[in-house]
């Protein structure tokens, strides 16, 4: 059976009227609406508008138009069903055996700024989510196309056929489905937050629905299927090397949070390994600041992600390109660090093209049995006014330098978390330990091994130290000053150690633990 009849309303025209002439030179007769059809006239080819096919005028601004039983039930009858067949023949139902759709712009009207409640509700499609859905469920004989991606197929099917097949027919239902899900979870979340009275409320269902972006090789390891889902090449563009891994996106979404902490700062380089940051350094230019960077761990960077904060040039390229480094996040690249970092053609280079910490204000983990955690994301700052100085000396202007530069470093280490920093370098990190003195042990022994000495440094706790013994191993270690949140039923021994040793603490009252 050919298609006969095909209904166009669309958008996003995008290639539709070299669709649509193919659908013509087939016999195809073609109803369409409003914008739709005024596109297709301009074209040369013969429309027939939806209201002489319904006998019913559009109406209320265009919100009725599509919603009448000679186009629903022109989709949904079922082809050979004598009771169905009896029913539109009695009715004067025509068969519709293509639909091309797709939905008014929801999500790119509400990304805007400042979108009003009104112009948000005005972009909610009633009509093309409903015709979609009819045809993907009478998709034994009726093709629906919802994505743009998918006239070439169709068109080649009908060209040589006159229809498409069964399997592509299903394909492309449930492709409906799934954009006609992701439109409404757009809606049901954009509607959640705007008629809530807190714009941090938790919404009452979690619906998460992203396209496809890319398959990926594997996941961490390679016995483990995995892809890449959601919008992320709206915000990274690679410009060279290899295809991305599971591990090299964990790292490199990692290291753009963290190098984003420093936006507008002086320039800033961070070196990160499996999510952790391993060395930052900052200076007059980028290659200063990788030289203190580099110079916390020689070991670690191998095979690691870096990241920096402004555009990256060829005399830091000229140093980077010294060792092997997976993947370089930066806000752009100069043509000749561009050409400097080419010669490994395996070396991904991503530009940062959005804000990565305004993008998302919440992280989504999965926790197995069909559950979820949803968290707002960690994006607590925090400035002198935040601190309170808590022992009898107070930091000196250089120590108080290095605890605000520490405080931003040390939120990104895995828990439990102990960094020691000068005002514009770190010199020895410990992460992800089960106590807070083995990484305190672990943050000395790495300082040691780069020869880089603590006398004088910051040490930095992303928790309270909950007994006096984490801060005197930092004490003894040389550390003078030290910045935590306060919080332990022991805090008041903990300050008592510290002034017996001299030293400066600042409270910050907020913790950042990672896990």
């Amino acid at each position: 059976m050919k298609i006969q009849r095909a209904l166009l309303s669309v958008s996003d025209k995008t290639g539709l009227v070299a669709f649509a002439q193919v659908l013509a030179a087939n016999g195809v007769e073609l109803i369409s609406t409003g914008g739709t059809a005024k596109a297709l006239r301009e074209a040369g080819l013969t429309v027939k508008d939806i209201s002489d096919h319904t006998g019913f005028p559009e109406m209320l601004d265009g919100r009725v138009k599509t919603l009448h039983p000679l186009v629903h039930g022109g989709l949904l009858y079922i082809r050979g069903n004598a009771t169905h067949e009896s029913a539109v023949k009695e009715h004067g139902i025509t068969p519709i055996d293509l639909v091309v759709v797709n939905l008014y712009p929801f999500e790119a009207t509400v990304a805007k700024p400042n979108v009003s409640l009104h112009d948000a509700i005005e972009n909610i499609d009633i009509g093309g989510p409903s015709m979609l859905r009819s045809a993907a469920k009478n998709h034994d004989s009726v093709t629906v196309i919802v994505d743009p991606a998918d006239y070439a197929e169709v068109s080649a099917l009908v060209a040589q056929t006159g229809n498409t097949t069964l399997e592509v027919r299903r394909k492309l239902a449930a492709k409906v489905y799934a954009r006609t899900a992701a439109y409404d979870a757009a809606i049901a979340a954009h509607l959640q937050k705007a008629f809530s009275a807190d714009k941090n409320a938790l919404p009452q269902v979690l619906t998460i629905s992203a396209p496809l972006a890319q398959p990926l090789r594997y996941g961490e390891n390679p016995h483990q299927t995995a892809a890449l889902y959601g919008k992320f090449h709206d915000y990274f563009h690679q410009l060279h090397g290899k295809e991305l891994s599971y591990n090299n996106i964990l790292d490199l979404t990692a290291a753009a949070a963290l190098i984003a902490e420093f936006r507008g700062d002086l320039p800033t380089l961070a070196i990160l390994k499996h999510t952790n940051p391993c060395g930052i350094g900052q200076g007059a230019n980028l290659r200063e600041a990788w030289d203190k960077a580099f110079a916390t761990d020689k070991q670690a960077p191998f095979g690691g992600i870096i990241a920096v904060n402004q555009p990256l040039d060829a005399a830091v390229a000229e140093a980077i390109s010294e060792i092997f480094s997976e993947v370089i996040v930066a806000p752009d690249f100069s043509p000749e660090a561009l050409a400097i970092l080419q010669k490994k053609k395996n070396l991904r280079l991503l530009k940062v093209t959005k804000d990565v910490l305004a993008a998302q204000p919440w992280d989504v983990r999965s926790v197995g049995a069909d559950s979820y955690l949803l968290q707002q994301r960690d994006l607590k700052t925090t400035g002198v006014a935040d601190l309170k100085f808590v022992t009898k000396r107070q930091p000196t202007e250089a120590e108080l330098k290095a605890m605000l530069f520490g405080w931003r470093v040390v939120k990104h280490l895995k828990s439990n978390a102990i960094l020691y920093c000068g005002s514009d370098r770190t010199l020895g990190t410990g992460a992800g330990q089960m106590s807070r003195v083995d990484s305190s042990r672990i943050a000395v022994w790495k300082a040691g091994e780069a020869k880089l000495p603590l006398a004088g440094s910051v040490v930095c706790s992303d928790a309270f130290f909950p007994f006096p013994d984490g801060l005197l191993a930092a004490a003894d270690a040389g550390a003078t000053a030290a910045i935590q949140p306060g919080g332990s039923v022991k805090d008041a021994d903990v300050i008592a150690a510290a002034d017996a040793r001299g030293m400066a603490m600042a409270f910050t009252g907020a913790r950042h633990f990672r896990h």
